[in-house]
């Protein structure tokens, strides 16, 4: 399957260009940004159009091989895109609130996400008459 194409264009006027507010950045993405208006850094595309064909290959690489891919948008307009376009590619995403060690520290993400879970059919299997502790 090929690859997507895009022009420079496009991307502007998807508005790929805005980036974050101009107190909140990394000083090793220097060299990525274009300028600075109205406190919004300006992303320069001549050096992100290259860097998102290596993206998009690389993704590719990694599905290709039945590798997973974690798509994640928390900014409100981004939400529904991001959970449409994961389930249509049968991905995970997290399109709310990132929580943190997700990544770093899913031994006891996932530990707490079992424990929820249990819970719940502790909940829905009938806990008339227990009292919050006996259920917890």
């Amino acid at each position: 399957m090929a690859l997507p194409t895009f022009t420079m264009r496009q991307l502007m006027e998807a508005g790929v260009h805005f980036g974050h507010h101009t107190r909140r950045w990394n000083p090793k993405m220097k060299q990525f940004i274009f300028g600075a208006r109205n406190d919004i850094h300006i992303l320069n595309l001549q050096e992100t159009v290259p860097m998102l064909h290596r993206a998009m290959q690389a993704v590719r690489d990694v599905t290709a091989s039945g590798g997973r891919v974690l798509f994640v948008g928390t900014k409100r307009q981004a939400s529904p895109i991001v959970a449409e376009a994961a389930k249509r590619c049968g991905q995970y995403y997290v399109n709310h609130r990132w929580l943190g060690g997700m990544l770093t520290n899913w031994n006891t993400v996932s530990n707490s996400i079992k424990r929820l879970k249990e819970q719940d059919e502790i909940l829905t299997s009938g806990a008339e008459g227990l009292t919050k502790k006996e259920i917890l």
